[in-house]
Formats: C-alpha cells, structure tokens, sequence
C-alpha cells in the first residue's frame, strides 16, 4: 500500500502547480458527485482489484498536521504489528486535500473512518491500547460518503461503508418502506434484558415459529436495527415465521461467550422454554437457529455441541476458535468436535479474509466438521472483523439455515 497513485489526485497536483484557477473547487464538487472515496481502474490493469483513494478536506480554521484513515480491520492489523504509518494521509501540497490509496480486489467490503490529527506525529502513531481508545472514540465518517452509515455504540460517531462493485448484494440490510413491519419488545428474562422481534402478523397461538436467538443483542438491536432486516427476510419470503430472541450480554460478556456452559444452559433451559410459553416458539432444534459474531460466533458452535437438543442450526460469523489462550491450549472446541461423538446439527461458518487472527482457524474447524460428517456450510468474504459485513451474512445465514426447517 502507496500514498497518493490516483489519476484524478496526480491531475489535480498538476493543476495547483501550474496556477489553473478553481482547480480545488472544480476537484471538490466532482468528489461530491460522484461520492467517495474514489474507485479506479488498478494501475497494474488487473480487472480484479481497483485503486481505492479516500479523501479528507481539510478545516481552514482548526488545519490538522496529519490524518490517519482508519479501515477497518486493515488498519487495525498495522496497529497490532506496532505501526500505523501506512494508515497516514498525504497532503495534496497547495490545497485541503488529504487522500491514501489502497489498492484492493473489487470485491471488499469495510466499515471507515478518519482520525485528524492537531498534535506532534509520535503520538498519533502511538500503538498501545489507551491511544487507540482515544482515537477510535474521536474518529469521524467521511462527509462526502453518499451510502448509509454504520451506527456505533458508547457514545462513538458512526462510520461510512466501502462497498466495492463485486461485494456481495446485503439486500436485506436497511429499512424497506413496503415491508410489512413486526414488532420489537425489550423485557426481562431472569434478570437479562433481551430485546424480542416478532414477525408481521404474529399471534401467540399462530405458531409454532421458528426462533432465533441473537447473541450480543445490545448491538444488534437497538444499534444496528436487526428488526428491519428480520422483516426483509420475511418480506422475501426468505425464513419462515421466525421470533428473535436478542440476547443482551449485560457487562457479563467474556464470561458468558466463552465456551460457557452454564450461559448455554440458560439458553436452553430458561430463555427457551419461556419464548415457548410467552410467544408461540418451537420447542424442537431443527427450528432453532442461534448466531453470532466473533466470541459470539464460538459460543454459537459450542451451543450446538453442547445442547443440540435445543439448538440444531448454528450461524458463526467470525468465530473465536483460537479460545482459549490459556494452559489449556488453543482451539479447544475444535478439538471436542475433532473427538467426541457427533451431533445432530447444521452449522453455518463464514470469516473474512482479512481477519488474519481468525482465519486459519476458522478452516481448520471446518475440514474437522467435513471430516466428521456434519453438515456445515462455510463461506469465505472479502472483509475483515466488521458489522458492515456482518449485516449481510447474518441475513444470507439465516434464511439458509432456516429455510428447511
């Protein structure tokens, strides 16, 4: 990755240069028409990448003295390699414009933001934890973003989506003005808040439906609006009647989505039984999907494997399988689902290519449930560790798995 190698920038240089009047503003306005960052043809005339340049204008009144373009999981890589230089903007000399280049397959999909800086370099570099705290809570969207945010949590701004033209379609992401809208219900199970979705049209005594429980469900709620997308899919036609069970992880979350046994049973034993009761749900596990993400994505496949009698279909986005780090050794559910007798379940896998820390893992879980004999399907995204990707393989996830059922 190279600072500045976009046509469009080298003529705008050359513009400044040579005194052309309104170059800048000329430059400005076709950016905002055209929506950034820019997306062209690779310099090396590859049709399966594209040269992607993000843009910073530049406050005249409150200038920065650099800016760092944080792309998601991308960047954080470099932060953990201990170098965030080449996440560093360069200067267009002679005008507010700041940019970087990544070249990258057109098929990527990220969540962004900027970071402009006011101090000495050194600290905006800074790689431990605290500084990119700091950062990640001041960090901005790009204004001349034409697509819909991602929303954040604790108070942090939200952050814009690259979407290359080969990403895959997340048509069902976003609210539909026409889809038939169910209803949302926070209440309180046992002491945990949980946030119920139920479908359009939805009676206590029409089901049984089909459920779903989503783990982290402070985020997929009342952040990122799980609600709409559960009503596209049933709009589609894509999953049966299904009532989703968001499951909060009330400050308990690296105890309870870490191979838990205890948080599975409650699942299964309270949370469960109650949505059976309360709302009409099918007690039996080929009608029951549990997902998430990252440590959520473990705790779905351990879910699986260790209550299959209540969960049959399993969706992990993600997934921890390195847990846990420890003297026990790594990759411990693997090695129970390598060794112990097998399951009755479906499950669902998919990481990003990006996730570096994942990403073998994730593989090798696989080849172990193929050489076992389960039924799994895997899927491999040209992203990293990011709700912006998440989003999309949630809904493709659940209208697979519960499409049979």
């Amino acid at each position: 990755m190279t600072a500045v190698r976009s046509p469009l920038l080298r003529g705008l240089a050359e513009d400044v240069r040579a005194g052309r009047p309104g170059a800048e503003e000329e430059f400005w306005r076709r950016a905002e028409a055209a929506g950034t960052p820019l997306v062209e043809p690779d310099p090396d005339g590859d049709p399966g990448h594209v040269l992607v340049t993000f843009l910073w204008r530049d406050d005249p009144a409150a200038p920065a003295t650099d800016v760092l373009a944080l792309l998601h999981t991308v960047t954080d890589r470099d932060r953990h390699a201990g170098d965030l230089t080449p996440n560093l903007m360069t200067r267009v000399e002679g005008t507010a414009v700041w940019a970087l280049s990544h070249r990258l397959r057109s098929d990527h999909r990220a969540s962004y933001q900027f970071h402009p800086g006011t101090g000495p370099r050194e600290d905006l570099l800074r790689t431990d934890r605290k500084a990119w705290l700091k950062v990640l809570d001041s960090a901005v969207p790009d204004p001349l973003n034409t697509a819909p945010v991602l929303p954040s949590r604790d108070g942090r701004n939200p952050a814009s989506v690259l979407e290359l033209p080969g990403a895959p379609a997340q048509p069902c992401t976003g609210r539909r003005p026409d889809a038939a809208r169910g209803t949302s219900v926070r209440t309180e199970v046992d002491g945990r808040h949980v946030t119920v979705h139920l479908p359009p049209g939805h009676r206590t005594d029409g089901g049984p439906y089909a459920v779903a429980v989503l783990l982290d469900g402070e985020m997929w709620g009342p952040v990122l609006g799980a609600g709409d997308l559960l009503d596209n899919l049933h709009a589609d036609a894509s999953v049966p009647p299904t009532v989703a069970l968001l499951v909060d992880t009330m400050g308990r979350r690296m105890e309870d989505l870490s191979c838990s046994g205890e948080f599975v049973d409650w699942l299964a034993d309270t949370l469960l039984p109650w949505a059976d009761a309360a709302y009409g749900t099918d007690p039996r596990p080929e009608r029951t999907v549990v997902a998430g993400q990252s440590a959520g994505g473990l705790t779905a496949a351990f879910a699986a494997f260790r209550r299959p009698d209540r969960f049959g279909l399993a969706l992990s986005q993600s997934g921890s399988f390195w847990w846990p780090d420890d003297e026990r050794g790594t990759e411990w559910l693997t090695g129970q689902y390598a060794t112990a007798e097998r399951r009755p379940v479906r499950l669902r896998l998919e990481v990003g290519l990006q996730e570096w820390m994942l990403l073998a893992e994730n593989r090798r879980l696989r080849n172990v449930l193929r050489a076992r004999g389960y039924d799994v399907t895997y899927e491999e995204f040209n992203g990293g560790h990011d709700y912006a990707c998440w989003r999309g393989g949630l809904a493709t996830g659940l209208a697979a798995l519960l499409s049979g059922s």
